[in-house]
């Protein structure tokens, strides 16, 4: 009998979706699943890879940039680069879910791969229907991405409606 995938988007203009899409990974890995977290778009914060690092062998993770800046700030030069290591990271999480190597899969940040052409709907929309039986997938992002709420099993909104400012400028 074939073991049905389900899919969840988080989304929204708060911050929160990474965390809450890393929770998940938590919890799956406590119950002995296999989880590969694949980001897109998040900058090479070695703080944080270096924390994501010592979860491993339990969540692997994979991160396609090259660039510290964000994508807007690159010259077009290292945009052009940054394109090239995204295409790679597409790549990789196509064969990941292709080949159903892991239980669990987090596409961080793929939502943002539309918003700046590197992707579109449709071709998301294959990468979501390619996984193998039984493959959990979650996608975060900041955009809506309603047209693929009708391939996907949950959807939640992360907003933010009030926010003081903090001293640090984040």
């Amino acid at each position: 009998m074939e073991k049905r995938n389900f899919v969840h988007i988080y989304f929204g203009n708060g911050t929160g979706k990474t965390s809450a899409a890393f929770g998940q990974a938590v919890k799956a890995a406590c119950e002995g699943r296999s989880v590969f977290l694949i980001q897109f778009m998040k900058g090479k914060e070695e703080a944080e890879q270096a924390f994501l690092k010592k979860l491993e062998p339990e969540i692997k993770v994979f991160t396609f940039d090259k660039f510290d800046r964000p994508f807007g700030e690159l010259s077009e030069e290292e945009k052009l680069e940054e394109k090239n290591h995204m295409r790679t990271g597409l790549s990789f999480a196509r064969k990941v879910l292709a080949t159903g190597e892991c239980d669990v899969v987090i596409l961080d940040e793929i939502l943002r791969l539309t918003k700046f052409g590197f992707l579109d709907y449709e071709t998301l929309r294959g990468i979501i229907n390619s996984a193998a039986d039984g493959t959990e997938l979650i996608l975060t992002g900041s955009d809506r991405a309603e047209e693929l709420w009708p391939d996907v099993d949950e959807v939640t909104e992360i907003s933010t409606t009030y926010r003081k400012d903090r001293k640090d400028g984040q």
